[in-house]
């Protein structure tokens, strides 16, 4: 690691870009929008890497990306960062709090996009040294249906070919100066499925006359706990959770419908494959044994996101050497959170690793989601220079 001479100076000239990444963050978080919506963090990522003389594309819808090319333009590294928000009422109280109505960045999406900037104006001060291209990925709707598939899809990743992917993700249970990463599989698999319970509708007082469809839907709840308890190896990871049911029409009147909308989460193929199969059996045959059929589709959501060993022994070299080797942390074990970068690390080389940005003595502790989720933004120069870092160990260490 010593070697790594081109990394020297990277993290004070980050710092000494503090200012203009809390403007950048604080911008962003004012004007949350929501997935494939992103058009003024677009314009606004797009005003910002032209003033840095990187030339930028839109793709799919809100996209944004920019192109640095050093002494010559391949090999390319590509460097990601998602730009939605989500539909939540802001409650933190904050002065650059959001200004729009049931939207607000709970996840740290503002920060990572003003790193990714900040990491850009980092590295287009090396223009000059790059032994190679960094592609800036600027990512709409990772918290719905996912940006990252129809960018890869029109392209992204070819012309400059992009040989790795980096990305990161704020971490509030982390300290904020500190990164962990790991090898291998670091988040779940999702599988969203809606199930209809058809019954017969009648009149409340002569339930004998209609099949309840509500009743035959409470015993679909209950069997699907036994999806995972008993159906799947106790030592392999997977949740089913039912988020939301809806049916009926009036109080004295037996319901002819429900539909329920719920989500699988697991960490292996197999686990996958064989959830979704008793997740159909035992919704199927719950109803059947009130009189009732269940119908169950299932919409394919983000595969399991791997770390490629040889990059994520890249990420942690480049963070004990801008951090400091008792700052980098391995991730204990993977989350059963989605993150739809994982499309990316299917298609090349890829490292995702969590940027720590809890700090309980400025009251930095709320979860990502809550509506009073903040970060440490002292945590801004320091993405910043991981991703520049891993983006210049990358080219540079070849």
């Amino acid at each position: 690691m010593t070697g790594l001479r081109f990394l020297d100076g990277l993290l004070e000239e980050a710092i000494g870009l503090h200012g203009d990444l809390v403007r950048l963050r604080r911008s962003i978080h004012r004007r949350p929008e929501k997935g494939f919506e992103e058009f003024e963090t677009a314009a606004l990522v797009e005003k910002t890497l032209a003033a840095l003389g990187i030339p930028s594309e839109r793709v799919a819808g809100t996209a944004v990306v920019g192109l640095l090319e050093g002494k010559r333009r391949d090999p390319a590294v590509g460097l990601r960062a998602d730009m939605d928000a989500l539909e939540l009422e802001e409650k933190t109280g904050a002065p650059y709090a959001s200004l729009v109505p049931g939207l607000m960045h709970a996840c740290g999406h503002d920060a990572h996009t003003a790193m990714l900037l900040g990491a850009a104006m980092l590295l287009s001060q090396r223009k000059s040294e790059l032994e190679g291209s960094v592609v800036f990925l600027f990512q709409p709707a990772e918290e719905t249906t996912g940006g990252a598939r129809p960018m890869i899809e029109e392209g992204v990743l070819e012309n400059p070919r992009v040989e790795a992917v980096f990305g990161l993700h704020v971490g509030i249970g982390l300290p904020c100066g500190r990164i962990a990463v790991s090898a291998g599989t670091v988040h779940a698999a999702s599988d969203m499925f809606d199930i209809t319970v058809s019954g017969k509708g009648c009149h409340g007082a002569y339930p004998h006359e209609g099949i309840d469809a509500l009743a035959a839907a409470g015993q679909v709840v209950c069997a699907l706990q036994t999806v995972v308890s008993r159906g799947i190896d106790p030592l392999e990871p997977a949740v089913v959770s039912i988020g939301t049911i809806r049916g009926g029409s009036a109080r004295n009147v037996v319901a002819e419908s429900v539909r329920m909308e719920g989500i699988l989460r697991t960490l292996s193929p197999e686990a996958r494959r064989l959830a979704r199969e008793r997740i159909e059996k035992v919704a199927s045959r719950a109803a059947e044994a009130l009189g009732a059929r269940a119908e169950v589709r299932f919409q394919e959501g983000y595969p399991c996101l791997e770390n490629d060993p040889s990059m994520a022994v890249l990420v942690r070299e480049t963070g004990c050497i801008l951090l400091g080797e008792e700052n980098v942390l391995e991730v204990p074990r993977p989350s059963m959170g989605v993150e739809d970068f994982s499309f990316f690390a299917r298609e090349r080389k890829a490292a995702f690793f969590t940027l720590g940005a809890g700090n309980p003595a400025k009251g930095i502790v709320h979860p990502a989601h809550s509506s009073r989720f903040d970060l440490d933004e002292d945590s801004l120069p320091i993405g910043a220079a991981m991703l520049a870092g891993v983006a210049l160990n990358f080219l540079q260490g070849r």
